[in-house]
């Protein structure tokens, strides 16, 4: 089956269990199996274990389906469904389908939603594929392999009236939600810039061949990605307790750019109030050979700097705020006012207090208050409004990282219209904003 020119796909995987302790408000309501969300998984690695294993604790939520190309991660992804329901049947059937094909999900009508965590480059074809036949989508991060896809997700999923999440649940956090409240609301003055801390762009893959034992098709793994030999840096066989690093190679990820580049530039969108727009430039360093450096510029002449720091720093006129998973701090007139590190600065929600308590108390501008990911897109799902990183939060936090990625990988600089998401005149080359997919795969 040929996928049409709309067709997607993107995400990472999923698979290694962990008990997760979730709020009682959570398990609460018992819910009618009618009104159940369906759902099938797509990609079942590492970081589909997490999601798995969350999705099907909610009460709102059942697995019907899992799917992976790899035969020791599917049958493992059917067999935990299948125990699961085994010891709770009042909330699903222990006969979860496992497949190799994703089309043999989207293709179910039985099936409301889909959870796909694959690698970057096949993101984008389930996606919209999902969403054309009337699912809603959990998508992992980056939302994209590129910036053409980002756009026909977003289109996507405005024609077919769908809900997506991407998964940059960073704002589903406290400290990234008021650092990002305390800089929209002026507390440190007008913003001049912003750091971001992650490592290198990608890379073009180079890795020898392997031999590989039979249980992956490799063919359907690459997809629409360039044919190579296999490589167990790519995709290890069966259970593994780690993200591969398929994400390094610039066919198939997009280096760290992409993959932390998608958490933290997607704060310092949050923060600047960008969350449909995005930079007007996106600048090299000097050194054609520097992993960091590149710079994003936006139209009020505020920069996001690749550097290799402390999560996300917004530099303003009055102070500075500073935050990553579990940190944060305040600055004002070169002076700590609030912060959290270690055990030496007393706890994180102490020194959250303090800044909303004295510097958002009156506070004009109030994001989206989520502290939980993966309920939120099922609250979402139910009400049909937007979720907290919804398609266009996604696309456009992706295609900040696929912009600097291309300064990168071309050292040039570029010249981008973020309202009409195109380079502007001589600012890029038209095939920077795409790939060469391999037949039959195509978006």
């Amino acid at each position: 089956m040929k996928t049409n020119r709309r067709t997607f796909l993107k995400g990472m995987a999923a698979a290694s269990a962990a008990p997760f302790i979730l709020p009682s408000n959570v398990w609460a309501a018992e819910v009618k199996p009618n009104d159940r969300i369906v759902m099938g998984f797509i990609g079942m690695g590492k970081q589909s274990h997490h999601l798995l294993g969350t999705f099907i604790r909610f009460k709102e939520c059942q697995v019907v389906a899992v799917c992976d190309v790899d035969t020791t991660r599917r049958t493992d992804a059917q067999k935990f469904v299948n125990e699961f329901y085994a010891q709770t049947p009042d909330q699903g059937s222990a006969d979860c389908m496992a497949c190799n094909d994703f089309r043999e999900i989207i293709n179910r009508d039985d099936i409301d939603a889909v959870c796909i965590a694959t690698p970057d480059h096949w993101h984008a074809i389930p996606t919209i594929a999902a969403l054309e036949s009337g699912k809603d989508v959990y998508c992992e991060k980056p939302l994209t392999h590129n910036i053409h896809e980002a756009t026909a997700v977003m289109k996507a999923v405005k024609a077919n009236k769908r809900v997506l999440q991407t998964g940059s649940m960073q704002r589903s956090m406290r400290e990234f939600r008021i650092a990002c409240e305390l800089v929209r609301n002026g507390v440190i003055g007008k913003i001049e810039r912003v750091d971001c801390s992650f490592g290198p762009p990608g890379i073009p893959c180079d890795l020898p061949e392997e031999p590989m034992e039979p249980g992956l098709d490799w063919n359907m793994w690459i997809g629409p990605g360039p044919m190579r030999p296999y490589n167990s840096e790519l995709s290890p066989r069966g259970i593994h307790d780690h993200f591969p690093n398929w994400r390094n190679y610039k066919e198939y990820g997009g280096g760290m750019v992409c993959d932390w580049g998608a958490h933290h530039i997607d704060i310092a969108q949050w923060g600047l109030g960008m969350d449909d727009s995005g930079p007007v430039e996106a600048i090299p360093p000097d050194d054609p050979k520097a992993v960091n450096g590149a710079v994003l510029v936006y139209a009020n002449g505020v920069k996001v700097v690749h550097v290799d720091g402390f999560g996300a720093e917004f530099f303003g006129t009055e102070g500075e705020v500073k935050v990553n998973r579990g940190k944060f701090e305040l600055y004002l007139g070169g002076k700590k006012v609030a912060g959290f590190r270690d055990r030496a600065d007393g706890t994180l929600a102490a020194a959250l207090r303090i800044a909303e308590d004295e510097y958002l108390k009156n506070a004009r501008i109030k994001l989206y208050d989520s502290d939980n990911h993966l309920m939120d897109f099922v609250e979402c799902v139910k009400s049909r409004k937007r979720p907290i990183t919804n398609e266009e939060v996604g696309g456009r936090s992706a295609i900040c990282c696929h912009l600097m990625n291309q300064a990168y990988y071309n050292h040039s600089v570029i010249k981008w219209k973020p309202k009409r998401m195109r380079f502007d005149k001589d600012g890029g080359d038209p095939a920077w904003l795409t790939r060469d997919y391999r037949a039959p795969w195509t978006v």
